[in-house]
């Protein structure tokens, strides 16, 4: 068995690849040189498969496809998209989110793009269908870019019942369905909002990152721009973790494949400095669904550390014991072989990282 790391960033693809000791990697890339990679990884349904969502601002927006496990790629000849116009801004600007279909559903993929909106492929990427249900949902009014952009992101399908999907996007709010994307309903309740009007507002959430437990799919951790937080009826309500936490923003979410009450988080100063708490780079973990935190620090550098980790930028593999992989805005990428007790430097100073998925094979 070995494992392969896909470290989207601002110009080009890299892809870190060891054994299942992880002990040393080999880094190789950049694939896609010049592109940014907002989404990249091998299919865990088949893992000879890769997809990777690429942007340039001179080359244009394009989805690639690997079919020898990240060795090589090539791009798709459609993406997700409004309109047919290629180059009209109202058609697409952003390839935010890619995300696979059910084990059942081998060659079924998501984007989520801006203007916001939610596409399904059926072929592999060969062909993208809208899904007006959520594209021209009645909230859309409520929904206004974040300062990254407007960004539709973390969808993901019940592995039981793949008609069931979740979908977050900044600013907006939780949305889900549960007849494959027919009709959608806000998922919000519970969550602070005090940049919206109104005590509970239904829609207009800037949500950073929502994950789904693989394990026990009704459950959902969410990062939100005001707060950490679990579901345990997949978005019916929320219950807010953050206590234990240096602060209550931030990006990035993880867990074990395993263990549902298993999350990682990395908090982040304010909205204002979106950068370590204090200049340390540290990542919390929590056994207990978010009861209690504790901060991992080993191997991590604790002084004068001002980087972002963005909401694709922590991810674990599904090994035993786990292994955990963060990136960073500075371009370093650190792993972890015991479930983050201990981390050490793999590749430094490579561009902004996105985007960090791992995957065994």
């Amino acid at each position: 068995m070995t494992v392969a790391v896909l470290v989207g960033t601002r110009k080009g693809l890299f892809i870190a690849r060891s054994d299942a000791a992880r002990e040393s990697w080999r880094v190789e890339g950049p694939h896609m040189a010049g592109y940014e990679i907002q989404a990249a990884w091998l299919d865990p349904r088949d893992p000879r498969c890769g997809y990777a969502a690429a942007h340039h601002p001179v080359w244009g927006i394009h989805v690639h496809r690997s079919d020898d496990a990240g060795h090589s790629w090539q791009p798709l000849p459609d993406v997700p998209r409004h309109c047919e116009e290629d180059d009209d801004p109202a058609s697409l600007r952003m390839i935010w989110s890619l995300a696979p279909g059910a084990e059942s559903e081998p060659e079924t993929l998501y984007a989520g793009i801006e203007p916001p909106g939610l596409f399904v492929s059926r072929d592999g990427g060969g062909r993208w269908e809208p899904l007006p249900g959520f594209n021209e949902h009645p909230d859309r009014a409520t929904w206004s870019p974040a300062k990254g952009g407007l960004a539709v992101h973390s969808p993901s399908v019940d592995p039981q019942h793949p008609e069931r999907l979740v979908v977050a996007l900044s600013a907006g709010g939780v949305y889900r369905t549960g007849d494959g994307g027919g009709t959608w309903q806000a998922c919000n309740r519970g969550v602070r909002a005090p940049y919206l009007a109104g005590d509970a507002p239904e829609s207009g959430h800037c949500v950073h990152r929502v994950l789904r437990h693989p394990a026990r799919p009704q459950r959902l951790y969410q990062q939100s721009h005001n707060g950490t937080y679990v579901s345990d009826d997949t978005g019916d309500h929320w219950h807010e973790i953050t206590a234990g936490l240096p602060s209550d923003f931030g990006y990035a979410l993880a867990t074990d494949p395993r263990d549902p009450d298993t999350v990682y988080t990395v908090p982040e100063q304010s909205s204002q400095l979106r950068a370590t708490v204090d200049g340390r780079l540290r990542v919390y973990r929590s056994r207990d669904a978010g009861e209690t935190w504790t901060a991992l620090t080993e191997g991590l550098p604790q002084e004068n550390v001002f980087v972002t980790i963005l909401r694709d930028g922590l991810d674990s593999d599904d090994l035993a014991p786990l292994g955990l992989y963060l990136g960073t805005s500075s371009g370093h990428l650190f792993t972890s072989r015991d479930g983050g007790d201990i981390w050490a430097l793999v590749a430094g100073f490579l561009p902004g990282i996105l985007s960090v998925r791992a995957q065994a094979l």
